[in-house]
């Protein structure tokens, strides 16, 4: 099939039968926190939120203000540890060892969980952010480190991570929960890599096509590369990015798609 931009979640939905082994439901995730200001306008439309730890963005005072939003609207807090580099917004690679690794998402989450208990609520989900989410899913010791810290501090946290990465495999292997994400505002790679943001290509911004990539991965559990080869991919939980142009956009219309194609949006477990 063939991308078109302004396709019609309707159409989609009578060319792609739903999986057999499909609930009928899907996480649907968004990060949060990060002083971009468009947080409650997407809160009512999303299941989980990753808030930012306050090393590429937010502070204690951020994460407090949208747990209380997550609240309001019964959404999975999740915390979104980076790496410590708010003047590139944790999206460039730095080169620490797996202890110092391992210490960073410690740390994010002794902070974060402080403020959660004071709101009298628990951790649900950890997602790293940026760059060091990036290098989890293709660095096999940085994901044994990052699942290593999530374990050893909360053993029930869900962990999520690119699907079909060693940032699934590496926490499934000690134990852990996990989420297989994919992403609505994103292309791919033939090796189901995420398209880099230094290429022109990288994010999608339009809503259609946002939508058609997000029913067929439910769906048909394959997505179509930029070269046009259509993958297989494990869909639980879908992320829109926050500080996305057309997050609000995305978020309300994916919403209603995914609700017209009887698929209900609820946390993982």
């Amino acid at each position: 099939m063939n991308r078109k931009d302004n396709i019609d979640s309707k159409d989609i939905s009578e060319v792609l039968p739903l999986r057999e082994d499909l609930d009928g439901t899907i996480d649907l995730n968004c990060d949060m926190g990060e002083g971009v200001g468009n947080d409650e306008l997407i809160m009512p439309y999303i299941s989980s939120a990753n808030i930012a730890c306050g090393f590429h963005a937010g502070d204690e005072e951020s994460i407090w203000q949208t747990i209380e939003l997550a609240l309001k609207y019964k959404v999975a807090i999740g915390a979104h540890p980076s790496f410590l580099d708010r003047k590139n917004f944790g999206r460039t690679e730095i080169n620490m060892s797996s202890e110092e690794i391992y210490e960073l998402v410690t740390q994010q989450l002794i902070l974060f969980d402080e403020i959660a208990s004071d709101a009298d609520v628990t951790i649900h989900h950890v997602k790293p952010h940026g760059a060091l989410y990036n290098m989890s899913a293709k660095n096999i010791s940085i994901a044994k480190a990052i699942a290593n810290a999530v374990r050893d501090y909360n053993k029930d946290i869900v962990l999520f991570g690119l699907s079909g990465s060693y940032s699934i495999t590496e926490a499934k292997t000690i134990g852990l929960k996990t989420a297989s994400e994919v992403f609505a505002d994103r292309t791919y790679q033939d090796d189901g890599s995420l398209t880099s943001r230094t290429r022109p290509n990288a994010l999608i911004k339009d809503a259609g096509q946002a939508i058609q990539q997000v029913l067929q991965m439910i769906k048909s559990g394959t997505i179509i590369t930029v070269s046009g080869k259509t993958i297989p991919i494990v869909a639980e939980t879908i992320c829109i990015h926050g500080d996305g142009e057309n997050a609000v956009e995305f978020a309300i219309k994916i919403n209603n798609a995914l609700k017209e194609n009887n698929i209900a949006i609820r946390s993982n477990k």
